[in-house]
Order: C-alpha cells, then structure tokens, then sequence
C-alpha cells in the first residue's frame, strides 16, 4: 500500500469513528416507580404521579398490537375503565371483549368485565373496557386478555 491509500483510509476511519461518536444516542435516566419527590420536569409540565402511575402498556405479539391505558381516576371510580387499542394487518379483531378479558387483584382474584364500549371487528379497534370497582382497592391489579392471535396478553399496574 502506497502512503496516499494509507492516509486515505485513516482519515476515513476518523471520520467514520467520529460520526458514530457524535451520533451516538446518549441513555436517558429512568427514574424508579418508588421515588416519592416529583421532578422538576414533571412539575414545569403538569405531570402528577397519578398520571404516570396509569402509563399505557403496550403488548406486540402474534402480529397483533394491543395498548392498555387505564382511566386517570380509576381507583377513585365505582366503574374503572381501561381504553384497549388494537392494531393488525394479518386477523380479524372480532372477538368478544367481555368474554376474553378479566381483571386479576394482588391477591388472584378475577373479575369480568361488566360492559365494551366500542365497535366489533376490523384490522383497526379502540374502544373501553369497563369493570365494577374493587373493593377494597388492592395493591396492583393485572388485565389479561387472552384470545387475540392466540396469545395471552398481560397489563399490570401499582395502585
């Protein structure tokens, strides 16, 4: 190798170590579900730990997308309410929600869903799940809906 395809090589090395450097994306903290301080980020933006507390869970299986997100006053309501949104390009969503879906407390006990408001069938749903309440209020609660692509999908939450 002459000295000209040696330099060449280097300064390409160089550039592409640099690139990758400068773009490298940087880890974004995470901060534990037990802090009890709110940030200041969550303060200048209105974000209680209330909200963050009912965050959508999402679950990508079987060609299927399903995200949960419970209602914002879910403990604090006599029907507590979760909006499921189903995606797909591959099954029909046309299964009963109220027979595929039941909602589970900290101690195993499972209750049905008492109503589904939302449409039947297509590659694209949304509607609301809705569930008398609990009581007492348990300690987390986890939504398995089971029957979609023939898999069993599980949503947990801390109350």
């Amino acid at each position: 190798m002459n000295k000209a395809t040696k330099i060449t090589i280097f300064i390409l090395l160089v550039f592409i170590g640099g690139f990758l450097i400068f773009y490298n994306s940087k880890p974004v903290p995470i901060s534990s579900e037990n802090d009890s301080a709110v940030s200041d980020t969550q303060q200048k933006s209105g974000v209680s730990n209330t909200q963050q507390k009912w965050e959508s869970k999402i679950d990508e299986q079987a060609s299927v997308t399903v995200t949960v997100t419970p209602s914002d006053s879910l403990v604090e309501s006599k029907e507590w309410k979760f909006n499921v949104v189903m995606d797909t390009h591959s099954i029909e969503l046309d299964q009963d929600m109220t027979k595929i879906s039941i909602l589970v407390d900290d101690q195993g006990k499972e209750y049905k869903p008492i109503n589904w408001e939302g449409p039947v069938g297509g590659h694209h749903r949304e509607g609301v799940l809705i569930f008398n309440q609990i009581t007492p209020t348990p300690k987390s609660i986890e939504l398995k809906i089971s029957g979609i692509g023939n898999v069993i999908r599980n949503f947990a939450w801390q109350l």
